[in-house]
């Protein structure tokens, strides 16, 4: 057959192919981005929880470890939205048994520098510790937590092997008091001691995003840790007495309420809803304070 003789496609042969063609793509792409939008409502779902569990985790193990009890107690001050606290920061072992027993005033621990534990491998005259009171060896019923204050801090060494370099510190006049914890061989060679370092957890607006974030402050040094949040309202602290009745004497705070609400980073779309909105999850927890005022027995 001649090529003229050769019938090809219509005119409208080609346009019903476009036609089919172009409702075959827009069915393609609405799947697609309906996946996409799919995958991203749900990564963003996950960001979100993962957010208000690492609040429901991080606070309640800082706060629950202070104590609140009495006029030396760990809460420097408190609010709705922040709460600013001593929180252990610092783990050091002695090397050195303290001489005990007698009419010792002053007492001095001699602190191992080689293993530390902390972001703070210093001491410094006025900082409060905790040292590991063993007590009688033969029983478990007197051990505890005696705390001091130090006054002076001097470079010596251990006594092991080489002589590594440690800190001496020397501890109030009187810390150890009266016969019943002034006796010879209660702290020994190795108790752990423990540090502070006032932290604050509160409401923060990061300036570089205009979101808030549940931060924490230390040592000059603000990080944000838990967000984005709802808003101004994302974060709120409820206190409470023994009875539990709200509190705001931070001597008396036996019970800690810590409300967050959390948002996505991003619009997501909701199933069963029109348009794209932020996300918002929330978790309340209480903390109990162990309130251990550091003695063994108290009054």
């Amino acid at each position: 057959m001649h090529l003229l003789a050769r019938r090809g496609f219509t005119i409208i042969e080609l346009m019903v192919a476009l036609v089919i063609l172009g409702i075959v793509s827009a069915g393609i792409y609405k799947v697609l981005t309906t996946n996409q939008q799919t995958y991203l409502a749900q990564t963003q779902r996950i960001d979100l929880q993962q957010n208000i569990r690492a609040a429901a985790t991080i606070l309640p193990a800082e706060l629950r470890e202070m104590n609140a009890s009495g006029a030396n107690g760990d809460i420097t001050s408190m609010s709705t939205t922040s709460i600013t606290f001593r929180a252990m920061r610092q783990l050091a072992f002695l090397c050195v048994e303290p001489p005990l027993g007698g009419g010792i005033g002053q007492i001095v621990l001699t602190v191992r520098r080689t293993l530390m534990f902390g972001n703070k491998q210093t001491f410094a005259a006025g900082d409060s510790v905790l040292v590991f009171y063993d007590g009688n060896k033969l029983t478990r019923n007197d051990d505890s937590w005696l705390k001091g204050e130090i006054k002076n801090v001097a470079a010596g060494n251990c006594l092991d092997a080489g002589n590594p370099p440690a800190w001496v510190l020397t501890l109030a006049p009187g810390w150890l008091a009266g016969s019943q914890f002034n006796v010879a061989g209660a702290i020994s060679k190795g108790s752990p001691l423990r540090g502070f370092t006032t932290v604050t957890y509160g409401l923060y607006l990061s300036p570089s995003d205009n979101q808030y974030y549940v931060a924490q402050t230390a040592n000059g040094s603000t990080q944000p840790l838990i967000g984005p949040l709802s808003g101004a309202n994302g974060l709120s602290f409820q206190y409470f007495d023994s009875l539990g009745t709200v509190t705001a004497d931070s001597s008396k705070v036996a019970d800690i309420e810590i409300r967050v609400r959390g948002r996505t980073a991003s619009k997501v779309r909701t199933q069963g809803q029109a348009g794209v909105a932020y996300r918002i999850d929330s978790v309340v927890t209480r903390v109990a304070i162990r309130n251990n005022i550091r003695c063994n027995p108290c009054p």
